[in-house]
């Protein structure tokens, strides 16, 4: 049998199905969340369930108890907040700080930390892993592009065998509740995308991402980063075409001019704070992805980790699939 492992996050998406590729490659595995009640995730799943609060140093330390490799996937995932420093960017730096050091006491062997392309950016030119986002603006990005950061001085200060990978737009199956990608994509899925908003995220299968963390655990060189995407980004109507192979007849909308979406995004904002309720698109999103490609250099992952994700055509065309059989949680 395998290492024992510590998954953080292990009820979310990325974390759910690197608990199932790991059961499946014979490893023993800790499943790490913060609401132990919640056990669906897990049914007929072997693994041992246990409480991992990122910013509790002492459970983090009784998780790690035993374990030789922790996958460090717990994040906030989500772009708008009343309070974004104190409900995305503070908990996600903080809380990477205290699970690397709490790793660093409990004496983990090996880390493998997951970031995101967000720390990369986007320009339309095929970034590597030697670039870093400078733009702050959004602060989901800023959460990701900080808490990196505080990764390495961690890792460096505590000479932690640390790798880093940094996963797309992540989509796939497994999902109990929907990623704001994943919603994105449930979206067009239900034909209630009257626009396209011209943005070309860059998608990779969910459990493409898996193995290659699984492989970097493996070979991946201690203080690399590795960009987990594919290699061209998609169109709004390479989308609107994998939709339409799963549930036919939507019609490929017209594009949005920017100033529209940015009024939209203006009016969704204003009410998400009279109502509390998350808005569905930002004026940071607009700025961030408008026009721009999301383009990655991969060889790196390619060479090291034997990185091979799915075309996006297919990885969209199965994450419709996986939507239309789907039932809401």
């Amino acid at each position: 049998m395998g290492n024992l492992c510590l998954v953080t996050g292990a009820n979310g998406h990325l974390g759910n199905n690197l608990v199932r590729t790991l059961l499946e490659q014979g490893h023993h595995v800790r499943a790490g969340v913060r609401d132990l009640s919640n056990t669906e995730p897990f049914q007929g799943l072997e693994c041992e369930l246990v409480y991992a609060e990122l910013e509790d140093k002492a459970a983090m330390l009784k998780a790690l108890q035993g374990v030789e490799v922790l996958y460090q996937v717990a994040a906030v995932f989500k772009h708008w907040s009343l309070d974004p420093e104190a409900e995305i960017v503070r908990p996600n730096v903080d809380g990477t700080r205290i699970v690397l050091e709490a790793a660093a006491l409990a004496g983990i062997k090996r880390v493998v930390y997951v970031s995101s392309v967000a720390a990369v950016g986007h320009n339309g030119q095929p970034l590597n892993e030697d670039d870093w986002n400078q733009d702050l603006s959004n602060p989901y990005y800023r959460s990701k592009i900080l808490s990196e950061q505080k990764a390495w001085q961690v890792a460096q200060a505590h000479d932690l065998q640390m790798v880093a990978v940094l996963p797309s737009a992540m989509i796939g199956p497994n999902a109990q509740r929907l990623t704001d990608t994943m919603a994105f994509l449930d979206s067009i899925h239900k034909k209630v995308v009257p626009l396209d908003p011209n943005f070309h995220f860059n998608f990779v299968d969910v459990r493409d991402v898996a193995n290659a963390c699984i492989m970097a655990a493996q070979q991946g060189i201690a203080g690399q980063r590795y960009i987990l995407a594919n290699q061209h980004s998609s169109p709004f109507s390479a989308i609107v075409a994998a939709a339409n192979c799963v549930t036919p007849g939507y019609k490929q909308p017209l594009v949005a001019p920017k100033w529209l979406l940015l009024a939209v995004a203006w009016g969704t904002e204003w009410l998400a704070t009279l109502t509390g309720k998350p808005a569905n698109l930002t004026l940071s999103q607009v700025q961030t992805f408008y026009g721009v490609k999301q383009e990655y250099a991969i060889a790196k992952a390619r060479e090291q980790l034997a990185f091979r994700p799915r075309p996006p055509a297919q990885a969209l065309q199965e994450t419709f699939a996986y939507l239309q059989n789907r039932l809401p949680s």
